[in-house]
């Protein structure tokens, strides 16, 4: 009699080494601790406590030891150093790489990497990516356009297989897209509103802005990301200055970061250019002839005003803003409407749970729709 014989399940055992097992969760802690390795160990060691991590036989300085050698952490680095980039945080290129490329797992899901852009026009002709279209062969294709099992199939329909013989006109080629390059800002409020009220705002921007680069970097090499963080003035960062960012004692100028944003993207030759704004608050800086004006109760109609015409100058320039609201107060609704509407833009209200599949899904329709 044939039949299923079934057994106690046994769990498989873990065959990872302690340095595989621990990595991913210091990689993680890493973004709640501004990059700073021995508070991320710290963390490391009260998690220890409660389930077990470490053992007698592989220690927490056996794993910051593999660290410094597998190129995580520098040799230099010592604990209790300090914290952020440049105060002997001691992190390397590599475990930074590794934040970002987490990151993008957790949001996006595991893409593989792409030579290419995958950028979608309207038009076909000669790019670098296949299409499903398929057509006759034209003067100026590729040989390597040309399908060969269609081709034959083609020429035994046309000549039969007594007579056979391949012409041009038996040649069968796939289309090919042609491939777009795009220019993103991405901006990101550090204003104290971040952090207020209890609620960790600021972790959940970086993590997205680290994995947005990460995609950009692999997917999308052909693509420009420029990060500008925004308080009561606006600067640009570095994709390696991510996991140090700190949200500071400012208020929002939004306009500053808006403006930085223009000039940065006027550099770019990208011919399809885009502004992503995360924020969870209302503009309430300017700096005007070096002296700061800052309102913090209500919406100032002079700091709106400047916002609106921004917004405006950006449409004129067919540069599209998606403004990611993590906070949802009403009064803030009106405000976001009115300048979403001067622009032509979009407003999404995501929460920090949904911010990162929003901006994936937001940047890879918009290449879609746009190009």
């Amino acid at each position: 009699m044939i039949g299923v014989e079934f057994h106690t399940y046994i769990p498989e055992e873990d065959k990872r080494t302690p340095f595989d097992r621990l990595l991913p969760l210091f990689v993680e802690l890493l973004n709640y601790t501004n990059g700073d390795p021995g508070e991320a160990l710290d963390f490391m060691e009260e998690i220890d406590r409660q389930r077990p991590l470490f053992s007698d036989t592989y220690t927490r300085d056996d794993f910051e030891q593999e660290l410094k050698r597998k190129g995580y952490l520098r040799e230099q680095y010592q604990r209790g150093q300090g914290q952020g980039k440049g105060q002997g945080s001691g992190l390397t290129a590599k475990s930074e790489q590794a934040m970002r490329q987490r990151n993008l797992d957790q949001l996006f899901g595991k893409m593989k990497k792409a030579q290419g852009g995958k950028h979608r026009t309207k038009k076909s002709g000669m790019g670098d990516e296949a299409t499903e279209l398929r057509r006759p062969f034209s003067y100026g294709d590729k040989p390597d356009q040309i399908l060969m099992s269609e081709s034959l199939r083609n020429a035994q329909i046309n000549h039969g297989i007594n007579d056979f013989m391949l012409l041009e006109s038996d040649l069968e080629v796939f289309e090919l897209e042609h491939l777009s390059q795009a220019s993103t800002v991405l901006m990101i409020d550090i204003s104290h509103s971040m952090i207020l009220y209890g609620e960790d705002r600021i972790t959940p921007a970086k993590k997205v802005a680290m994995a947005l680069a990460e995609l950009i970097m692999t997917r999308y090499p052909k693509d420009s990301l420029d990060i500008v963080v925004f308080g009561d003035d606006a600067w640009p960062v570095s994709v390696r200055d991510l996991p140090y960012l700190q949200v500071g004692p400012y208020h929002t100028n939004t306009v500053a970061g808006l403006e930085l944003a223009m000039e940065l993207l006027r550099r770019r030759r990208a011919g399809n250019k885009q502004i992503f704004m995360i924020t969870d608050g209302k503009p309430s800086c300017l700096k005007e002839n070096g002296q700061y004006y800052k309102n913090s109760f209500g919406l100032d109609p002079y700091i709106t005003g400047k916002c609106f015409n921004l917004a405006r100058a950006c449409r004129k320039r067919k540069i599209p803003i998606t403004t990611f609201m993590i906070a949802d107060d009403p009064y803030l609704r009106q405000f976001i409407e009115d300048f979403t509407a001067a622009n032509g833009g979009k407003a999404l209200y995501t929460g920090l749970n949904a911010l990162g599949d929003s901006i994936l899904s937001d940047y890879e329709r918009n290449r879609k729709k746009r190009f």
